[in-house]
């Protein structure tokens, strides 16, 4: 068990406190608990204490000196907790050797820190331990194997320039990726996504739009091009409360186009992209696409064939469980279509492949039994209010 002294800031305040370190058998690893609770430097010194840290440090020495005293081990102030899981990462990373082209943003920015350090401690932070910035920099990015020297104003700083500029530093990543490991962009894959920010209002670029948490915060879209074995070529980024339709059309040709990509892209959407416009463009590029769609929106025609119970091929475990049953079919479909200013329906060729999830349908039954249940407590309810107004 060891000793040391813990400094988190908030709200203009920086807040001390003497934690113990020590092995836990629940969590197999080490884990803190605070000793001590001292106050923020701020009251101390309002108190008369010249230096809080000095001070309370010094009795961190003092305790991990007695402990080691009588346990006859040798024990740190620092806390023993390091994260390790992130040496592939730094092996890649030191493989393509972005440092110097994030060195040439010092020529037109005048940083008091080293971005690409910056870059790179973000990097392996958050592939050991995803969490806020706040939290990344005083408890994640302090336990990583390697020592990082910058503020967390500088932190904020930095991110706020790599957001600005993060076409080019996909850029670099993708040019090196290319030199070092090869990209076979024979065959691409793009798709749609959206994460939303836990604030209250909205900006410039964070706007509120249809999310697929059905959340009311804002909210950016991201598009994102993947080479034949899924190695991001580019991405784009664009406010909320725009279409990702036409985000489609247009980052697909501008990323192909940047990248001297000529080979089929496949679009991969949920049903928010699947229309007949974007289907139409894929078919007119020469692409593929891979849309889901939902059997209530189907017509009669489909919805015949997705409840029919033949056809279907049964995928098992080894004792013998249905995981799975699928079905598909290769014909012609219709869909609305627009064209010179009339809507026309127009017949196109497509592979459809419907599955079937016994352990999915169970949870949707039950999910519709509590709704039904529900609805007839709710109906009671009123029933008997209204025999009392009566």
């Amino acid at each position: 068990m060891a000793y040391f002294l813990k400094k988190t800031k908030q709200k203009n305040r920086t807040y001390l406190a003497i934690y113990q370190s020590f092995y836990s058998h629940e969590k197999k690893g080490t884990a803190h608990k605070c000793y001590k609770s001292l106050g923020s430097i701020e009251t101390l010194m309002a108190n008369g204490m010249v230096d809080p840290i000095a001070h309370f440090q010094a009795e961190v020495d003092t305790l991990n000196r007695t402990q080691k005293e009588d346990s006859g081990q040798r024990i740190s102030a620092v806390s023993p907790l390091r994260y390790l899981g992130y040496f592939p990462l730094k092996s890649i990373m030191d493989k393509l050797k972005i440092k110097k082209y994030i060195d040439l943003f010092k020529l037109t920015v005048d940083f008091h820190f080293d971005l690409y350090e910056l870059l790179e401690s973000l990097t392996y932070a958050i592939s050991v331990n995803p969490c806020s910035k706040y939290k990344t920099f005083h408890e994640v990015i302090p336990n990583l194997f390697h020592s990082y020297g910058y503020s967390y104003d500088q932190l904020l700083e930095g991110l706020s320039f790599l957001g600005a500029n993060y076409e080019k530093i996909a850029e670099i990543f993708t040019h090196q990726v290319a030199g070092v490991y090869g990209m076979e962009t024979s065959k691409t894959y793009f798709d749609c996504t959206n994460f939303f920010f836990e604030i209250d209002r909205e900006d410039d670029f964070r706007k509120k739009g249809p999310s697929k948490e059905c959340r009311k915060n804002p909210i950016i879209g991201l598009g994102l091009l993947l080479e034949k074995n899924l190695i991001p070529v580019a991405m784009k980024m664009y406010p909320g409360n725009e279409s990702e339709r036409p985000v489609l059309w247009n980052a697909v040709c501008q990323m192909k186009k940047q990248h001297n990509i000529t080979g089929k892209t496949v679009h991969v959407a949920d049903k928010g992209l699947n229309c007949a416009a974007n289907i139409a463009f894929s078919k007119k590029n020469g692409d593929g696409y891979i849309f889901s769609k939902a059997v209530k929106g189907l017509p009669e025609k489909g919805k015949t064939w997705v409840l029919l119970e033949q056809g279907f091929h049964e995928v098992k475990d080894k004792n013998g469980k249905i995981l799975y049953k699928y079905k598909s079919c290769i014909d012609k479909f219709p869909y609305e279509a627009e064209h010179d200013g009339k809507k026309t329906t127009v017949r196109l060729t497509e592979k459809r492949l419907l599955t079937y999830n016994p352990s999915l349908a169970e949870q949707k039954k039950h999910e519709i039994n509590r709704m039904v249940e529900k609805a007839k407590a709710r109906t009671l309810s009123q029933a008997k209010k209204s025999d009392c107004m009566r």
